[in-house]
């Protein structure tokens, strides 16, 4: 078994195509089938499921891909040190951030990253909290911003606090609770509601007060993007729950009013695999963060000095 071979079975696992892992590895891909291949001859067993149009690992190939994670993760960053001791901070870093960061821009944060540590290579991705804290877990990223983990991941992950804000009711300019500067979640009991994909953090904390108000919310529109919430909102077509920063941003005209009864608050936290040994550029990455965000006030979420928000 050789280092190379875990790295194309896990660039194949996030992949889940030969070509795409290739490139991603830099190799050619008849070379890439060939080492899985040779992996799966050497151990004896079947890696990979290659009767469907994408790639599949069996569950051996999982089992695998989740040992080879943590090694690969270990020498990584035992190399990345040993480049520290040199002076020179390079490798890979992956970031993960919720779809809904609501007060918090990383894009200040990774330009000055980027301009201390230009030859550390930057790869951000995108989705549900639920789902970035798994793949923390499984050290597919390193480093991820939340806007919520569940109990049992509490354990598992180091969570520092970055940013925290209400969450709004959001209404079309001419729902008949425009105007309004705060509102019950009783009184949303008939709504229609524009809501996120299942799982997302803001869509369970909704489901649960309006459960203890009485009532399951209709979801008449499940979206992926703050932006197209907004849209839907401002038609008339539902209501949504959002968070302030994003409610009140430059967009298509809504209405907002402070949910009560219950209020629900919208917080990000930077988080890493408790337990695991980062790498020097993981490391620079958190030190930067509580720089940029500021470690004394967590309310504050921009770069410059600004109104606190919360």
């Amino acid at each position: 078994m050789e280092l190379r071979q875990l790295r194309y079975l896990v660039a194949l696992a996030d992949e889940g195509h030969f070509t795409r892992a290739a490139a991603r590895s830099r190799v050619a891909q008849p070379a890439l089938s060939q080492q899985i291949r040779k992996l799966e001859e050497e151990l004896g067993v079947a890696l990979v499921d290659r009767t469907t149009r994408r790639v599949a690992l069996t569950a051996a190939g999982a089992a695998l891909v989740a040992r080879a994670r943590r090694v690969l993760a270990e020498l990584d960053a035992a190399d990345a040190e040993l480049q520290q001791l040199t002076g020179l901070l390079a490798g890979r870093l992956t970031i993960g951030i919720t779809t809904t960061p609501g007060p918090l821009d990383l894009v200040p944060l990774l330009e000055r990253f980027h301009a201390r540590h230009p030859a550390v290579e930057l790869v951000v991705r995108e989705g549900l909290s639920v789902r970035l804290a798994a793949e923390l877990r499984a050290d597919a990223l390193d480093v991820a911003l939340l806007s919520g983990a569940a109990p049992e991941d509490r354990g598992r992950l180091e969570l520092e606090p970055l940013a925290r804000e209400p969450l709004v009711v959001a209404l079309g300019p001419s729902h008949r609770l425009a105007g309004r500067r705060r509102i019950a979640m009783r009184e949303l009991r008939d709504e229609s509601f524009v809501a996120f994909r299942e799982g997302a953090t803001i869509r369970e904390a909704v489901a649960r007060a309006a459960l203890d108000a009485g009532f399951a919310p209709r979801i008449a529109f499940e979206i992926q993007e703050v932006a197209r919430a907004r849209a839907i909102v401002a038609a008339g077509l539902g209501v949504a729950v959002l968070p302030r920063s994003d409610a009140t941003a430059p967009g298509p005209p809504v209405a907002t009013a402070a949910l009560v009864k219950p209020a629900l608050t919208h917080a990000i936290s930077l988080a890493v695999r408790g337990g695991r040994r980062h790498a020097p550029a993981a490391r620079a990455l958190l030190a930067l963060a509580r720089e940029t965000y500021g470690a004394g006030d967590r309310r504050r979420s921009r770069p410059a000095p600004s109104v606190d928000s919360s």
